[in-house]
């Protein structure tokens, strides 16, 4: 085969590969097959979440054991009490917000719709960390690194914080914002490079450079960035005008950085589908040989994506240093970077879906606590109801069976055969 019809036949490959995203019928019709998995799975979890409560119940055995109605009633007593107690530790007891109204007085209603920010604060990293994955995913490369990436741009960004002084705000901020985003993209270049320059596999390269991300805050913030003043290991706080800033007042915690993510998530989405960078982004996640075929640089896009994730995982950090706690301290990130996986994969490495999940997340995240203490259960069944969710989107083939839905058409693309950071 000439070098010319092997062009037209990977050109024809990577139509094939990058239409079939696009599916058929109108945009409201995709809509509609994108979301319908998801909410399904998201439902579903719910049920089997309420089982799990059910079946590690005590109350329930007791209640069965004197009758079957009474257990009953039990347990689904303890279900609706349970995810009552979530939702208003998501969103607010609507019967508290309505006093809170009626009374006038400022502090009472914050106080009362304070949950509802207290999930966007819990989700805003979430969408930073979501993003990095999806972005990774769709470039062909599986970013495990996320979490390190997370800490090293905590760690750039606390230092840019509280060791540059003087400035405003309106340059201060944007200055420690992208030295959280260089260090993370940092942390993501160098195994984004040694896959491009020696074959090694981004997957091990990302699980190593969590641990020596992990031992280097340890060392820093025992040493050269430990506050002189405390006996633990604690950053100095951030100077006041790299602190973003907060709305409505105390106690709600509620600050910039969820527009922010919101508006790296449209940049994400304006890179992805509206830039030639971006399609060659995709195309080298689709069909690497393709891509090669076609002329596109593969190691380079590869580099160039997983650099991006980590700069997108990087502002995770950032947001929490700069955004809620004002200094860095050992263990702050809940996981947010392995976490993102999940979110990646239940967004459909789209930066709209990653958006939605990330407040899925941030929502179960923040109305757990309140589950925990009002309805007595363990915050546990919270981890159970998110793998189940993840398991259903992971395998929709169960979903479909479940709920007899139709297979979705297939537009004769071609099949992708390489995994997630798969040559």
């Amino acid at each position: 085969m000439t070098e010319e019809k092997k062009v037209q036949k990977a050109s024809e490959i990577l139509v094939d590969e990058l239409t079939k995203e696009r599916g058929n019928g109108s945009w409201l019709q995709r809509l509609g097959q994108s979301l319908l998995i998801p909410l399904l799975a998201v439902l579903t979890g719910l049920i089997l979440g309420a089982v799990f409560i059910v079946i590690t119940s005590e109350d329930v055995y007791a209640a069965f054991g004197r009758s079957f109605a009474q257990g009953m009633g039990e347990a689904l007593g303890i279900v609706w009490d349970s995810y009552s107690a979530l939702f208003t530790g998501a969103f607010g007891d609507p019967a508290r917000i309505s006093a809170a109204l009626q009374s006038g007085d400022g502090e009472t209603i914050r106080r009362a719709i304070n949950p509802f920010f207290e999930s966007l604060v819990a989700s805003t990293p979430y969408i930073f960390g979501g993003l990095a994955l999806a972005l990774g995913f769709r470039a062909g490369v599986f970013n495990i690194g996320a979490e390190g990436q997370v800490f090293v741009g905590a760690i750039f960004a606390a230092f840019a914080g509280y060791a540059i002084t003087g400035l405003p705000a309106i340059i201060h901020i944007p200055l420690a914002l992208a030295a959280g985003a260089l260090g993370g993209a940092l942390w993501g270049f160098i195994p984004g490079w040694l896959k491009a320059a020696t074959g090694g596999h981004e997957v091990i390269n990302t699980i190593m450079m969590n641990y020596v991300a992990f031992r280097l805050s340890e060392w820093l913030l025992s040493g050269p960035m430990k506050r002189p003043d405390s006996f633990n290991p604690v950053s100095p706080t951030i100077e006041e005008s790299a602190m973003l800033p907060r709305f409505f007042g105390y106690p709600i915690r509620f600050h910039l950085g969820f527009f922010i993510a919101l508006a790296v998530a449209w940049f994400v989405y304006w890179l992805l589908f509206k830039t030639t960078w971006g399609f060659n982004l995709r195309t080298v996640g689709a069909n690497p040989n393709a891509a090669k075929y076609a002329g596109i640089k593969v190691t380079r896009y590869m580099v160039l994506g997983m650099t991006i994730s980590g700069a997108l995982a990087g502002l995770a950090g950032t947001n929490e240093v700069l955004g809620l706690n004002y200094n860095l301290a050992l263990a702050f990130s809940s996981g947010y970077g392995f976490d993102s996986i999940a979110l990646a994969l239940l967004g459909n490495n789209h930066p709209v879906g990653v958006v939605f999940a990330a407040l899925l997340f941030g929502t179960l995240r923040n109305g757990s606590t309140r589950m925990q203490v009002s309805a007595g259960i363990p915050i546990d069944i919270i981890s159970i109801l998110q793998a189940v969710i993840l398991i259903f989107i992971a395998a929709p083939a169960i979903i479909r069976a479940l709920y007899r839905l139709k297979e979705e058409k297939d537009t004769g693309g071609v099949q992708m055969i390489s995994g997630w950071g798969g040559n």
